[in-house]
């Protein structure tokens, strides 16, 4: 019997966003460090977006300071 058989997980497993195979407890929600990577790689490069409303204007530039 292992360490993590006697240990009640914290959080239930759920799929690896990236693979789709089960995480791992020490790279959660990841399944490796390879998934983990790859995720952070994406965020570095600006691939995770979160776009403005088309309704916000930037103004700044025109009104004088």
């Amino acid at each position: 019997m292992s360490l993590d058989d006697k240990v009640t997980p914290l959080r239930p497993k759920r799929p690896c966003p990236e693979c789709g195979e089960p995480s791992a407890r020490e790279t959660y929600p990841f399944c490796s460090t390879r998934c983990k990577d790859i995720d952070l790689n994406r965020w570095l490069k600006g691939a995770y977006v979160i776009s403005a409303r088309d309704d916000e204007e930037e103004t700044d530039n025109d009104e004088p300071k």
